[in-house]
């Protein structure tokens, strides 16, 4: 089935394990990773004709990418190779699934036609998954594996990355989500890799900031020591030294501090604390601008803090603004603006492009951290004879520069072609760019991560010999950039081949799970959702659990378990928000309207009463109100599986005890006519089912209540002016359609 392709000898090597067993292939970019998928596609398709083939990506353009592959390599019918993304309507997507053989897709939109039952994955003979890395925590890799690797009769996963991290936990955990049997590793000194590798050189090329820079840096670290020094007196920051915290322990230190808060600690010094953090995260930010990036991105940067500060209500702004240390830098930083002063790795970088860019078809790209800072780059790099730069940058966030798929797209074909012999990339262009011949990448500043270290180099050497140039600042935290990411490549590669030995009990686990699928399933249950919790990790975990899950848009409730049973959810912060804006009386009352035995679901660990600054009391009434007044069950839960295993555990001894075959609608409750009159009353502005009684003990018929003047409403005990004003104007005022 393949064509005008011969695969190399490691391609072959590394085929002949991934056609028997789940398998992790971790090769160099550039090294033919699309080829390997081809060859199992082929072979899947060969030994199952019937079956279907499945490859998710992270991106679009990644996926068009392989999509183009197998148009070109692969002999198939093209009307029956499909490409799934969000611009496809998930009516087409059911359409192209039961007409396509070869599916690629991004994993996202997949979720949902999963859950919503719109595709079936029983007929898939292989799932590929590229930059595989990604398949830790919630990213949508995880659920779309397991989904598979539960339903599918012929399953096989493929998944493929350059580097899939740096400690044990990190690739243990992608091995796991993906069911992974075996790994294959191949690095560019591997014997049967080598041949195939070209030669990289790479130059690190170091400047010193200059003495206005300095000036600046010792404002912005005063300012930090000074808040350090206050964390220390307040015993929030252990230690002793604060030259420097990183700000995975700045991340740490608030975490623990919103722990303590939200276990019901009432120290004012807490709140403080968080509130000190944010200076000292924005601040060090600032710090990290002006070491790696320059002027012009600092100025930006301080310059948006200090127009904040003059209309937000945040603590953290206004005091930081309000720092003579800060007005400090913000003053010098202006002036240097003013001055245009290029940071010494700019005017490195003109010089480099000047010398590299006198082969007239030679092409660079540019890697910057900061989208600021790529602008001042790009702009800079123009100016520059012969080059002909284009700013590459994700999608469009509030307030920043970006560009959609589609320009994406377009700018990396005017690359390929010449039109651009100068991309000034952001980390968008680190996975995925199909870009035959890059004379050199440019990091403008050491990355820490390994991954995207490896990523950055592998844009480069690909058919020629190619270069890495590195800018680095002495003596800043480029430099501490610079060792991590060394340190982490090397501590990645021993622990793949330490893992390798490993497997066999990491991986004895997948192997329990895949034997799971021979055990009976029980009956499944089912519940209906509301369309809107889609994309929660409930329904993930719901689905998980071989719940039928029905999405639909439901009226009266967010989860309905049997035709007597709904659930109103609310996670902690949305619970307290929803008191606020008054919605969750609104919703209760429907809730308890259609359905006999309604449930109050609050999810998270947060203490209620430290979340807002709203009263206890205010918390405490409508508690009591939903379980009392309601005659509602109030239910707390720590996480989504936690949600998940309760609505589970109800609705399947609801649906034992009744039937599975229910109505999204539930069973309208049959009132009295006293709760019917109790209910209309309450739903009057600010009444509720406590003053509800009152009212009509006093008027005796709503009739008579409706007709009643303001000022003989306000006799009845609280109802105030407001109150009764609110009432009337309901009564009185005409209907208008808001729409």
């Amino acid at each position: 089935m393949i064509k005008n392709f011969k695969p190399r000898l490691y391609q072959e090597t590394i085929f002949a394990t991934c056609v028997s067993k789940n398998t992790l292939v971790v090769l160099p970019t550039g090294m033919g990773k699309t080829n390997i998928f081809l060859m199992v596609a082929s072979q899947r398709l060969k030994q199952y004709p019937s079956s279907k083939i499945l490859f998710i990506g992270p991106t679009r353009p990644l996926i068009e990418q392989y999509k183009n592959v197998f148009t070109n390599h692969f002999e198939i019918d093209e009307n029956l190779v499909t490409m799934f993304t969000g611009q496809v309507t998930p009516k087409k997507r059911a359409e192209l699934w039961k007409t396509s053989q070869i599916i690629f897709s991004t994993p996202q939109g997949l979720e949902n036609d999963i859950l919503s039952k719109r595709i079936d994955l029983s007929d898939v003979s292989l799932l590929g998954v590229d930059e595989a890395h990604r398949s830790t925590g919630d990213y949508a890799y995880v659920f779309v594996a397991k989904q598979y690797n539960k339903s599918a009769r012929f399953p096989r996963i493929l998944a493929l990355t350059a580097s899939p991290g740096s400690d044990v936990e990190t690739i243990g955990e992608v091995c796991k989500n993906l069911y992974i049997e075996e790994i294959e590793v191949r690095t560019d000194s591997d014997p049967d890799v080598k041949p195939y590798v070209q030669d990289v050189k790479v130059d690190w090329v170091k400047v010193d900031l200059p003495e206005s820079f300095s000036s600046i840096k010792k404002y912005l670290e005063q300012f930090l020591l000074e808040r350090y020094q206050k964390l220390k007196s307040w015993d929030l920051l252990p230690k002793s030294n604060f030259k420097y915290v990183s700000k995975t322990d700045l991340l740490t230190l608030s975490a623990q501090i919103r722990g303590r808060i939200s276990s019901g600690e009432k120290d004012p010094v807490l709140w403080g604390g968080i509130s000190i953090l944010a200076e000292i995260m924005k601040v060090g930010h600032a710090v990290e601008l002006l070491e790696t990036q320059g002027i012009e991105a600092l100025y930006m940067y301080l310059k948006n803090l200090n127009d904040q500060s003059l209309t937000t209500k945040v603590k953290a702004v206004k005091n930081l603004v309000k720092d003579l240390n800060f007005r400090s830098a913000l003053i010098k930083t202006d002036s240097l603006y003013e001055e245009k002063v290029m940071h010494p790795k700019l005017i490195e970088l003109l010089k480099i492009v000047k010398e590299e860019i006198k082969q007239e078809d030679a092409k660079l790209i540019v890697f910057n951290n900061f989208r600021d800072n790529a602008v001042e780059v790009e702009r800079e790099l123009n100016k520059v004879k012969n080059v002909r730069a284009k700013l590459f940058v994700g999608q469009t966030k509030k307030g920043e520069t970006g560009m959609s798929q589609k320009v994406q797209k377009e700018v990396i074909e005017k690359f390929s072609k010449g039109t651009y012999n100068i991309l000034v990339a952001t980390s968008i262009g680190e996975e995925g760019l199909d870009i035959p011949k890059v004379d050199a990448v440019v990091f403008y500043e050491p990355v820490a991560s390994a991954i995207r270290s490896i990523q950055r180099r592998g844009r480069t050497g690909r058919l020629e010999r190619g270069k890495v140039i590195i800018l680095m600042a002495k003596n800043t935290r480029d430099e501490g950039y610079r060792w991590a990411a060394h340190h982490k490549e090397k501590r990645m590669y021993r622990t793949l081949d330490a893992l390798k030995e490993k497997l066999s009990q990491i991986l004895g686990k997948n192997n329990d799970q895949n034997l799971n699928k021979f055990i009976p399933k029980e009956e499944a249950v089912k519940i209906y959702v509301d369309h809107r919790e889609k994309g929660s990790g409930v329904i993930k975990e719901l689905a998980n659990k071989n719940v039928e899950i029905q999405l639909e848009q439901l009226p009266h409730a967010d989860f309905i378990l049997s035709n007597r049973v709904a659930v109103e959810f609310k996670n902690t912060e949305d619970f307290i928000q929803s008191i606020i804006d008054g919605r969750l009386l609104i919703q209760l009352k429907d809730l308890k309207v259609n359905f006999p035995r309604p449930l109050v679901i609050i999810e998270g660990q947060e203490d209620l009463y430290s979340i807002r600054n709203i009263h206890e009391n205010a918390i405490r009434g409508m508690l009591s109100t939903i379980a009392v007044s309601y005659g509602i069950p109030i239910l707390r839960t720590k996480n989504p599986k936690d949600t998940a295993g309760l609505l589970y555990t109800i609705a399947k001894r609801e649906q034992e005890a009744l039937s599975k075959d229910f109505s999204l609608h539930g069973e309208k409750r049959e009132m009295s006519l006293t709760k019917w009159q109790e209910f209309i009353v309450s739903s009057f502005p600010g009444i509720g089912p406590a003053l509800a009684k009152p009212l009509l003990k006093r008027f005796k018929t709503i009739k008579k209540l409706i007709n009643a003047k303001e000022s003989t409403l306000q006799k009845v005990d609280k109802i105030g002016p407001t109150k009764a004003r609110r009432i009337k104007e309901v009564l009185e005022k005409e209907y208008t359609d808001e729409k």
